[in-house]
């Protein structure tokens, strides 16, 4: 891929995407917890751009203001965890996954 995502259209939302770093890097999915967002991946991000790594870090579902969904069932696990792969899909290769926090669970169960 030589585009930055910079947000991602999936179920109906619209989910805002940190992309950084060298586009040929091999892509880490950065997923934050709670009540974070992507940005708490700042002072991450620089060092792993450094190691030459590619990073792409969403706001999830809840936390991008086009992906708050009113039903409290919207924000099952399942889907949480289809968002993250329907973004790995858009990367369109292989991924490392990091997650923080609820993030964690998340990046467990993709």
């Amino acid at each position: 891929m030589t585009d930055r995502i910079t947000s991602l259209e999936h179920d109906g939302l619209t989910f805002d995407v940190r992309d950084e770093g060298p586009l040929d890097g091999d892509p880490v999915l950065l997923l934050h917890g709670f009540p974070e967002r992507s940005t708490t991946w700042r002072h991450v991000a620089p060092i792993l751009h450094a190691a030459g790594l590619r990073t792409v870090a969403p706001d999830q579902r809840g936390y991008s203001p086009g992906a708050r969904p009113a039903r409290r069932r919207d924000y099952t696990l399942p889907r949480l965890v289809d968002d993250a792969a329907a973004l790995v899909d858009a990367i369109g290769r292989p991924v490392h996954v990091v997650g923080q926090d609820w993030g964690a669970t998340v990046a467990w169960l993709l």
